[in-house]
């Protein structure tokens, strides 16, 4: 019996330590965008008029640990201990990476993805002084059902559709969209020559009418912006780049002193799309002292019942609701026509 019951105790606490097919997500730190790292300021402008920002506005961040692969799981033990925790999720590994990517892909395509939403930051914060810049988008891409594909090539320039200027990606959606799936002609250029293709979209599940392209997108902004974090991927910092661009290229303090934080993806054009572990990065935001967060309205079923106590909680969709926000709280107006994800 005693055999049998050391034995026991051995598996039990073996299989604690055993990899699970789980990853946990927990509050990471945030990083002021109006502030600095140990390596300079997190935004500098150059060769274009700054003026200096006080306040915060605080980007926020998720500690994932496990990933794909036996030797990323985390063990039972660590996933117990998650679990018991509420301000940490638990999640299957399927849920969060796609199959048959390793972990060094993923944190290439992370990377990339930050390096995509600086860009797209700066643009959407020049978008919304009025500051003039150029952008040139090219084929990266074609998805498995495309309908581009042997029409189009790799580094092709839509220039035109039907005629119409591609300024960018929602002209392109909306030109798609407007043909009713009949077909369009794409004037594209490519090595440097000008011509004129013909698509037919296919119709996506949402209704909507696609290429299947995948677009990337070079920009010529006319002064440098230089964004400074290390060790931080993925596109969710781009809302906060954005409006910590525009308070350094503004006079004034945009937040009045306050401490912002808050998350969300940025298009050229200002809108501002949903994120994953909002749950942790209010809790992360709250713990280094944010009084205000600013959540993606597509986020707010997510907040709802998981708002620290003390801080308040604003639903945006654009860049323009986010700057409203930050200037209406900053300056301490009339919040009461403010979206807030708690009364949704």
């Amino acid at each position: 019996m005693v055999v049998s019951g050391v034995i026991a105790v051995v598996l039990i606490v073996a299989a604690l330590f055993l990899p699970a097919p789980y990853v946990v997500e927990s509050p990471g730190p945030t990083f002021n965008t109006l502030g600095k790292t140990e390596q300079g300021p997190v935004i500098e402008i150059e060769e274009h008029q700054s003026y200096p920002a006080g306040g915060h506005l605080n980007l926020t961040t998720v500690y994932v640990t496990g990933g794909p692969g036996p030797r990323n799981n985390v063990s039972i033990f660590q996933a117990f201990e998650a679990w018991a925790d509420q301000s940490d999720s638990v999640l299957p590994v399927e849920l969060v990476y796609p199959p048959d990517v390793t972990r060094d892909q993923i944190q290439q395509q992370n990377a990339a993805a930050m390096d995509s939403s600086q860009d797209s930051a700066i643009a959407a914060a020049m978008t919304q002084l009025g500051i003039e810049y150029n952008q040139e988008m090219f084929v990266v891409g074609f998805t498995r059902d495309s309908a581009a594909k042997g029409v189009l090539q790799k580094d092709d320039i839509p220039l035109r559709i039907n005629g119409k200027k591609i300024e960018n990606i929602d002209t392109l959606r909306k030109e798609l969209n407007a043909s009713g799936g009949k077909t369009v002609q794409l004037t594209i250029k490519r090595d440097g020559e000008t011509i004129t293709e013909e698509v037919t979209p296919n119709q996506a599940d949402s209704g909507d009418y696609r290429l299947g392209v995948f677009l990337g997108t070079n920009y010529d902004f006319p002064f440098k912006v230089d964004i400074g974090l290390q060790n931080v991927g993925g596109p969710s910092a781009g809302m906060m780049f954005a409006l910590g661009i525009m308070d350094k290229l503004t006079e004034g303090k945009m937040t009045g002193g306050r401490f912002f934080a808050g998350t969300g993806t940025i298009s050229s054009t200002g809108d501002v799309g949903p994120i994953g572990g909002i749950q942790q990065k209010m809790v992360g935001a709250d713990k280094d002292g944010a009084e205000v967060f600013l959540a993606p309205a597509g986020n707010c079923s997510d907040v709802e019942g998981n708002v620290p106590q003390g801080m308040d909680v604003y639903s945006v969709e654009t860049l323009d609701d986010a700057v409203d926000v930050v200037k209406t709280v900053g300056s301490g107006g009339d919040t009461s026509a403010l979206e807030t994800c708690q009364s949704q």
